[in-house]
């Protein structure tokens, strides 16, 4: 696993190899997520939401016009 060194303004540069296995480009964002046991995950947020498009449907299983959907109460 290669290493990163933080410089005295809290920057670093993410390794090429993880940068190449990720797709990041210059100017990506980057999200941090703190979990209970002190491990830190970093994300790449370089999704729109059109990436999402389709994503809840199955194959075989009909479409629902937004129109046609049901609120759900509170």
């Amino acid at each position: 696993m290669p290493d990163a060194t933080l410089t005295a303004k809290g920057q670093t540069t993410i390794p090429k190899e993880i940068r190449e296995q990720l797709g990041l480009e210059a100017g990506d964002k980057l999200t941090f997520t703190t979990l209970s046991d002190g491990t830190v995950v970093m994300r790449a947020k370089t999704r729109s939401l059109l990436d999402l498009a389709g994503s809840l449907s199955r194959p075989g299983q009909p479409s629902v016009d937004v129109a046609d959907m049901k609120p759900l109460r509170a």
